[in-house]
């Protein structure tokens, strides 16, 4: 199945859940037998579940990580690096959008990359824009940037009430990753 129409998708906020809802829409384009792409620009842990669940079906889910390092005060080179990291997300990320290869492209934790100022928001911005019609595109991340908002066709905050981190619960596997 292809997609006539793609939108845009922002899931924001300080909750949890802004992966979670976007591996909820990957789930359901794999029902639908369309091919997903998941790039994360922020985490690089193998351990989590979705890349056990991308693992059993590579043939239509890939997931890309690219773990930028976010620490604050680090020697000139490091920034350097984490620059060109990020930028070798982005292009990554472009390449992806654009080649209208998969129907469902989540780019995770993008919006963190741009809080930082890692990526340029004009590029995001160019790139939401030139997205083939057939790509559904998600973007997540916390502090999603209005023009962002603006651009996008679903926004959804995330709003925190509770957590269990308040009151010394840990996260644990196959719900918090």
């Amino acid at each position: 199945m292809k997609i006539e129409r793609g939108l845009v998708h922002v899931y924001t906020g300080d909750a949890k859940g802004k992966t979670t809802a976007a591996l909820g829409l990957a789930l359901r384009a794999l029902g639908w037998e369309m091919r997903v792409m998941m790039i994360q620009f922020i985490k690089g842990y193998k351990e989590i579940g979705e890349i056990k669940f991308a693992e059993s079906c590579s043939d239509r889910f890939v997931i890309r990580q690219f773990a930028l390092d976010l620490t604050r005060d680090i020697p000139e080179e490091k920034v350097i690096a984490r620059r060109k990291e990020a930028d070798q997300a982005m292009r990554f990320a472009e390449e992806v959008v654009t080649s209208g290869e998969y129907d469902l492209v989540i780019l995770d934790e993008l919006v963190v990359a741009l809080h930082y100022e890692l990526v340029d928001l004009d590029r995001v911005l160019r790139m939401v824009r030139d997205k083939p019609e057939s790509v559904e595109l998600v973007i997540t991340g916390r502090n999603a940037p209005p023009e962002l908002v603006a651009e996008a066709d679903y926004v959804t905050e995330m709003l925190l009430i509770k957590h269990p981190f308040e009151y010394g619960v840990q996260a644990r596997a196959g719900v918090d990753y």
